[in-house]
């Protein structure tokens, strides 16, 4: 397989972020409301993720050890508000849905860990392509839960109805904040899948609670991943 179609195929399917590696749970489960915004907040977060690679990537061989992490989110931190003023701009409301996860995407654990465990190590178009995967993965997902949660909380898809008010009667827990149930159903599926001999990828990030084999780890003690 082409390496960059691996860097897509990887991102979108084998190590999706959401429904996979099951990372950036905290505005999975915040802003999937609805299909609307789960498809925004996926998209900024790509646009975010891929440019914040191609920096990352290009500089590798010039920023220090010592002051990685800290450049890194200077980079991410520039681009994050680069987005917000041009989402605040172009589209105000969904800007406004999405509120504080906008500039909260700085310290998203997707975009930290890919820069730490890909882009810090590899050529640029590569870094791109693991970017647009990732960030496409996690649009995917987010786009997915919110049309899942839409349909059952309001009876609507990118809020058109599509269901009647005259028969069904909407579940409204689905499109508040909470969701921890989407974290119960990953873990059926998980499940399921270890037992057919073919086990997903292991959840990666805080969520694993592992942090002696967490590769993203060097973020939260300063120091370098061997």
């Amino acid at each position: 397989m082409n390496k960059y179609v691996e860097r897509l195929f990887n991102g979108i399917i084998k190590e999706n972020p959401t429904f996979v590696l099951m990372l950036g749970m905290c505005p999975t489960l915040a802003v999937t409301t609805s299909a609307e915004n789960g498809l925004g907040m996926g998209l900024s977060t790509t646009v975010v993720l891929v440019f914040a690679n191609l920096l990352i990537s290009a500089f590798r061989k010039v920023i220090p050890d010592g002051v990685r992490m800290p450049a890194y989110i200077v980079i991410v931190a520039s681009l994050v508000t680069m987005v917000e003023f041009i989402m605040k701009a172009y589209t105000p409301d969904l800007a406004t849905k999405l509120g504080v996860y906008i500039p909260l995407i700085v310290v998203n654990c997707i975009i930290l860990g890919r820069a730490e465990s890909y882009a810090s190590k590899n050529p640029v178009v590569p870094s791109i392509f693991d970017g647009i995967g990732m960030g496409l993965g996690f649009t995917v997902g987010l786009t997915c839960i919110g049309i899942i949660r839409e349909i059952l909380g309001a009876g609507q898809i990118f809020g058109a109805q599509v269901l009647s008010l005259d028969w069904f009667t909407p579940i409204t827990i689905f499109v508040m904040a909470p969701g921890a149930f989407l974290v119960a159903a990953m873990n059926v599926v998980r499940a399921k899948m270890d037992a057919k001999g073919k086990p997903l990828a292991k959840p990666s990030g805080c969520i694993s609670g592992d942090c002696a084999s967490c590769g993203q780890s060097a973020m939260c003690t300063g120091k370098k991943a061997e």
